[in-house]
């Protein structure tokens, strides 16, 4: 008898556990539900992430240092405008003069300080800068009577009729060009700086002092320079 009472009891607690068993699987969270198999829902976030916020337009600055135009001599140029500002009216456009460059190279720079653009155009040299003439500047000089191309920052004066024909006067701004006005340094154009120069002697022929520009690029110098705007000469 007292055994068939211990089988009965047996049996209760074997189907309490039983549905104590049954009422955990069924709970989520518990140890069998975290072993269940992962799907594409369960890795999907919770909520889309923010999208980042759009990064700031900062407008380009200006081109202020063209191709064309050697990085150093450019930063001379650009800190000569700075230093001779009070007496350069315009600072828009600058022309530079790179006289390390051959007579037979368009190496009269003139630079849009805004929009970065440049034309460039051929440009003689004085005959006391190249006595030998062979294209090269040798040196620059600031006597009078030197016929020599002069070094530094000039600024643009009125326009005038010479012998040249059609001119424009250039102030000296540097201890080293500042006879320009009296030596008659001037904007000019002139046959022997014409394109045709380069077929038949591989160069340019010599001012005496002036940058002489080919007499077809004379209107087009004239227009992108007027009067108050700085020409910069240098061998860099």
């Amino acid at each position: 008898m007292q055994n068939e009472h211990d089988s009965v009891r047996d049996r209760r607690a074997l189907l309490k556990n039983a549905a104590v068993m049954a009422a955990t699987l069924a709970m989520p969270g518990t140890v069998s539900a975290a072993t269940r198999r992962l799907t594409q829902r369960d890795l999907r976030p919770l909520s889309e992430p923010p999208l980042p916020a759009p990064r700031p337009m900062v407008a380009a600055r200006p081109m202020t240092s063209p191709r064309v135009v050697r990085p150093d001599l450019m930063r001379q140029a650009l800190a000569a405008l700075d230093t001779h500002g009070r007496r350069v009216a315009r600072r828009d456009r600058i022309a530079i003069a790179d006289m390390a460059a051959a007579s037979s190279e368009a190496r009269f720079h003139i630079v849009d300080l805004v929009s970065g653009r440049s034309q460039s155009f051929l440009v003689a040299h004085g005959s006391g800068s190249d006595p030998a003439h062979t294209g090269f500047l040798k040196r620059f000089s600031n006597e009078p009577n030197s016929n020599a191309t002069s070094q530094g920052a000039f600024v643009t004066a009125d326009y005038y009729v010479g012998k040249h024909g059609r001119s424009q006067r250039l102030i000296g701004l540097d201890p080293t060009n500042d006879n320009a006005l009296a030596r008659a340094i001037v904007v000019h154009s002139a046959w022997y700086a014409n394109r045709d120069m380069l077929r038949t002697h591989g160069m340019l022929g010599r001012s005496q002092g002036c940058f002489a520009v080919g007499e077809s690029d004379l209107a087009r110098v004239f227009d992108q320079l007027g009067s108050g705007r700085m020409i910069f000469s240098a061998k860099v």
